[in-house]
């Protein structure tokens, strides 16, 4: 996911509509209306008081009617209703397409058996992270994967160039960019039993990780039991024309429990469960070692490597790298991407790249990267906001526990 800094701007959005005249504040949030997509979601979202902002060259709900912290909480403990129709869903085919992901990602891709995904990494020939991905393997033949907003367009770019060397050499991959869908992620411990009044397939036997495809409202649509909030929950493909009615039939039969939520909630939901943002915690820079990410690189990538900067990951595996991403408590104000982070003799030894208050835990939380060494829970550290310095201490993520179903 990639943004920076969405709940922050939802409560100065607040504040500034509730203060000043909402016209002028209007024509400085939305200035670019007229330039951004929109989501088939999008007048469904304005007739529901879908706040909209700029966000990744789309306009997109950043809030509704209730607070940022009400919709974090509401999530955790009922239901969450996100339209992600920005994000970039598109499938490869062909008998070579898992060798031609393979020299991409950092996920043993063979290894999955089919009907099952894992998140995963796009890195660059110095071993860093072009943007992460959660990819599915439909069949030997045909893999699913859903890639961010704002890395779209270097994401396809990436993968045409080395989809154009590969079939010239004469591997067998085509892929098609799903456009005509519209992506829904519902999720909260409300997400399978009220799934499960839409579709007669039983949503107790799909566990976190797995695909199906399956009609769900009268409509086929793809399937996968995962999400970004830390919750159980489903990333639902479904032919556009049909977004709108999918959604609203999830509301009715939730009863009201499941609200509509807006981007501000998803980034404090993601930052509770420990979840990169691509752009603050993960950049072309980093490495998905650095971004605490090894359990992404299958053990058989480890051995064998053969993906795009393997030698600089390898190594780091084998040698440890230079910084780590971290998580914090700390005290005084919410800490924000950029803060510097020092020892607690006042040493500089790294940056906060995501940071706000928890609404589940009712105090501040962020992470950021450290030196290696710096970088084990229970580490004191400062934080320096606005010149001062407030303390902190190194903590492990996630912050609230996820509940993901899985097997018992």
């Amino acid at each position: 996911m990639r943004g920076g800094g969405l709940w922050q701007l939802g409560q100065s959005l607040n504040r500034r509509l509730a203060q000043a005249d909402k016209k002028t504040v209007a024509r400085r949030y939305f200035s670019a209306e007229s330039d951004l997509k929109k989501t088939v979601l999008h007048d469904f979202h304005v007739a529901n008081g879908g706040k909209m902002v700029p966000f990744a060259g789309w306009s997109m709900p950043i809030q509704y009617k209730d607070s940022i912290m009400d919709s974090t909480l509401n999530c955790r403990q009922n239901g969450s209703l996100f339209d992600v129709s920005h994000m970039c869903g598109l499938s490869l085919k062909g008998k070579d397409c898992i060798p031609f992901l393979e020299k991409l990602v950092i996920a043993d891709v063979a290894g999955l058996a089919p009907g099952t995904g894992s998140l995963t990494v796009f890195t660059n020939e110095k071993g860093g992270a072009i943007d992460d991905s959660v990819i599915t393997k439909v069949q030997d033949d045909h893999i699913y994967l859903v890639v961010n907003a704002g890395c779209r367009d270097k994401d396809l770019a990436h993968i045409e160039e080395h989809m154009k060397a590969f079939k010239a050499k004469g591997g067998d991959v085509s892929w098609h960019i799903h456009d005509e869908r519209s992506l829904l992620a519902l999720q909260g411990p409300l997400a399978g039993p009220v799934l499960q009044h839409l579709t007669k397939v039983d949503l107790s036997k799909v566990f976190f990780g797995e695909f199906r495809i399956l009609d769900i409202n009268g409509v086929q649509c793809f399937l996968t039991r995962t999400g970004y909030t830390g919750e159980d929950g489903f990333e639902i493909s479904v032919p556009s024309e049909h977004a709108v009615d999918l959604a609203k039939a999830i509301l009715q039969k939730s009863e009201g429990k499941v609200r509509l939520t807006g981007l501000g909630a998803r980034d404090s939901l993601r930052l509770e469960a420990g979840l990169c943002l691509y752009g603050n915690d993960m950049e072309q820079h980093v490495t998905p070692v650095e971004a605490g990410l090894t359990w992404a690189i299958g053990k058989r990538r480890r051995a064998e490597g053969g993906f795009l900067g393997a030698a600089v990951i390898l190594k780091q595996l084998e040698e440890g790298p230079p910084v780590r991403r971290v998580g914090f408590f700390s005290s005084g104000p919410p800490p924000r991407s950029h803060n510097e982070i020092q020892d607690d003799k006042g040493k500089g030894i790294g940056e906060v790249t995501s940071g706000g208050f928890s609404p589940c835990l009712k105090k501040n939380i962020a992470m950021g990267y450290v030196k290696s060494g710096s970088h084990k829970a229970g580490t004191k550290v400062k934080i320096v906001i606005r010149g001062k310095a407030y303390d902190g201490v190194v903590t492990k993520m996630p912050f609230v526990p996820t509940k993901y179903y899985k097997p018992s």
